[in-house]
């Protein structure tokens, strides 16, 4: 019924159903404030893969949560690998972040992740007999975010089957169950962390029936429904006190005492389900707007965003590559860069530095500023190729094609640099660096327009040479 409004004695008042209902004037200092909000007390400061991933995000993001209250994942599950080297002992990390190693620091795994139960507890199994102590307390898990089952990562092999046997090439997924999961999170029949720790007769309702779906599409898949129904019994407890409301928990460390909070991208700008050189991509969104999906981030919270960039380009599995040199090159980068995944041992594809596609990936995700990493891979080097532009069939590309047919065709030109032929692994600073090294780093600059803050020259902390 509609409400009739009128003005008694200067105020205003509405009866509805002729009963009248008497509303205080708004303190006008209070109006002026909600009018004119102060700026973000807390912003996150985000790490990106700017390539195909295993660019060396986790030493960034190692580097930048020594001193972090917050680190937090938003996105993929445990398809990502970052490997963290501390005092000599290294640290391989899939699904917790690799903030973890802050003592100080609250972990944090975003709704955006999926998780899978037994990879996690694996992975923190692992790490705990090299040192990682406490973790339990450090870390906090949202209520909003989908589980990988294991009948997940069944399908995603029987997928990969599929499409190698009727298109003969696959996509070259880990087999994590991570798009399985993510289309299970689509087609909305996804299980996440609060069904698991709320009633467990009504979880196990549903994921038998979820089972059954998958069974039903996938007559050959063999799911043991009554084993891991007990198995996710017993890891409802032990994830009942690291659940929280990550909507809630975000907004608290946002809006509250100031706080350092970090965000760790997993996968990278070229693998991202939208930007990515699709199909040949993860199935989430691992450019600069997962963070706020992947966590209920406002984009106004969203401060630095850093791109790494490793100094040559690495692919693993299928899919589009320019620069790919498979050649004496390409073997060369693969054995010093020991290019192999940390979560599948794949040896990676390796080619030349694409400044189109780094640029592409800064178009998406306005990077603030770059770190390159693996500078001393190139040392032996006595000339340096960078991809400046792409052709096909004689005609300038004007920016990076969305069709992987167009991208599989492309001519790449090349800038050619001088090397340095020398070692920078000992170098700690950027003056210390051969001049070529130097002129390599501001020509990244220059093209991109974007300015290089860390270059890294080796494995450890240390090696990380800060320029800004």
């Amino acid at each position: 019924m509609a409400a009739d409004t009128t003005m008694s004695n200067g105020q205003e008042t509405a009866s509805l159903n002729g009963e009248p209902a008497t509303k205080r004037p708004r303190d006008s200092e209070e109006v002026e404030s909600l009018r004119n909000p102060r700026p973000p007390q807390n912003k996150v400061t985000v790490v990106l893969g700017a390539q195909w991933g295993d660019e060396g995000k986790g030493k960034v993001v190692d580097l930048l949560a020594m001193d972090a209250d917050i680190v937090c994942r938003c996105q993929g599950g445990n398809n990502a690998g970052h490997t963290v080297v501390v005092d000599s002992v290294e640290y391989d990390f899939h699904l917790l972040p690799s903030g973890v190693l802050n003592k100080k620091a609250t972990s944090f795994i975003g709704n955006g992740v999926v998780i899978h139960l037994p990879g996690l507890f694996e992975e923190a199994e692992k790490n705990l007999k090299k040192g990682l102590e406490g973790w339990e307390q450090r870390l906090k898990i949202s209520d909003r975010a989908h589980i990988v089952f294991n009948f997940h990562q069944a399908v995603d092999g029987i997928q990969e089957q599929q499409r190698q046997q009727q298109a003969g090439k696959n996509l070259g997924t880990t087999k994590k169950g991570i798009g399985p999961a993510y289309s299970s999170k689509a087609a909305r029949n996804g299980l996440r962390v609060c069904d698991l720790v709320s009633d467990f007769s009504i979880f196990e309702e549903k994921f038998r029936m979820l089972a059954g779906h998958f069974q039903t599409m996938y007559p050959k898949l063999n799911i043991d429904v009554d084993a891991e129904l007990q198995q996710l019994k017993v890891f409802a407890e032990k994830l009942r006190p690291l659940v929280t409301d990550g909507v809630y928990f975000m907004h608290k460390a946002l809006t509250g005492p100031s706080k350092k909070i970090l965000v760790e991208g997993a996968n990278a700008a070229l693998l991202d389900i939208d930007f990515g050189t699709y199909p040949f991509v993860t199935s989430s969104n691992c450019t600069v707007g997962g963070v706020c999906t992947g966590l209920g981030v406002p984009p106004s919270h969203v401060g630095r965003v850093y791109g790494v960039v490793k100094a040559y380009t690495t692919r693993v599995g299928v899919g589009a590559f320019p620069t790919e040199q498979d050649n004496e090159i390409g073997e060369l980068l693969q054995s010093r860069g020991r290019e192999f995944g940390v979560t599948t041992g794949r040896r990676r594809r390796c080619g030349w530095l694409d400044l189109v596609l780094v640029r592409y990936a800064h178009m998406v995700n306005g990077f603030t500023a770059i770190a390159l990493t693996k500078l001393d891979i190139l040392d032996t080097l006595p000339e340096i190729k960078v991809g400046v532009a792409y052709s096909v069939d004689g005609k300038p590309l004007p920016s990076f094609p969305a069709n992987m047919d167009v991208l599989t065709r492309v001519s790449v030109t090349y800038e050619t640099l001088p090397g340095w032929c020398c070692s920078t692994e000992g170098v700690r600073n950027f003056e210390q660096l051969p001049p070529q090294a130097q002129d390599y780093i501001r020509f990244i600059e220059k093209f991109l327009q974007v300015p290089v803050k860390w270059v890294g020259v080796g494995k450890s902390r240390e090696s990380m040479i800060k320029l800004f």
